[in-house]
């Protein structure tokens, strides 16, 4: 059975690592290129950072700070926000990231996720899905970080992002974003079950039961979080222990 990733996000905004509840409510928290090497120590599998204001800006990502990160970790490094066209994604990677991370931009041009894909590799190009529930059973795609719903379904959205060569998913579930209450579980499952792709979870983790919860079969290959990382309420040593002894297959030594 493949390793199941623990994922530390980095929200940043201005040059710094933010978090808020549900895309709003933003504060700020720490120097990402500190983050990134306490995490890179911790035994984190890979590390995502999302400049989170770039595309509603509609301005670059600050490749610089991707630059400083990517010196101090050994790790693989997905980098989003702001990319646009497959020109940016050259220059992400090229300053040290292991794969992009589209969002907006994919919505508006689907096209840049096959031509990323044919130019990079699939396994270069991940596909971020901010989705929230509209009605029952209906989750949609928001863009613009979580400014805009796009009237898009999630679902249908993931397979097509499957066969426009993505080779991985990212399921932000804005209605449980930052509020420490757990992962959205049928939302992710209901991605999980219509592609084959690894699917990362995102939005929710307050409590080592959480991961242990969305990790399971049939559910995601991976765990995103942030708040509880950032302020020390789990430590990454501590939840691998956890994962492992519940039978969980983490990296790591125990």
């Amino acid at each position: 059975m493949l390793a199941k990733r623990i994922i530390p996000c980095l929200d940043v905004d201005k040059g710094r690592v933010v978090k808020g509840k549900k895309f709003q409510d933003i504060k700020d928290v720490a120097n990402p290129v500190e983050l990134a090497k306490r995490y890179n120590e911790a035994g984190a599998d890979e590390l995502v950072f999302y400049d989170i204001t770039a595309s509603n800006e509609e301005r670059e990502i600050f490749l610089d700070i991707v630059e400083e990160v990517a010196r101090e970790i050994a790790i693989p490094f997905t980098v989003g926000g702001g990319i646009r066209t497959v020109q940016d994604i050259h220059r992400v990677l090229r300053s040290g990231a292991d794969k992009v991370s589209i969002n907006s931009a994919a919505v508006k041009n689907p096209s840049l996720i096959k031509e990323a894909a044919l130019k990079f590799g699939s396994q270069c190009v991940v596909l971020s899905i901010d989705a929230k529930q509209t009605e029952e059973n209906l989750w949609q795609v928001f863009i613009n970080g979580g400014r805009k719903n796009t009237g898009m379904d999630a679902i249908e959205w993931a397979k097509c992002g499957e066969e426009l060569g993505a080779g991985e998913i990212v399921v932000n579930a804005i209605d449980t974003d930052g509020e420490k209450g757990g992962y959205n579980l049928e939302l992710t499952k209901l991605i999980a079950a219509a592609v084959s792709l690894p699917i990362v979870a995102s939005g929710g983790a307050g409590k080592l039961e959480h991961f242990s919860e969305v990790l399971q079969p049939g559910c995601a290959d991976a765990a995103l979080a942030a708040s509880v990382f950032h302020y020390g309420e789990i430590a990454i040593p501590d939840l691998k222990k956890y994962l492992n002894e519940n039978n969980i297959t983490v990296r790591g030594d125990f």
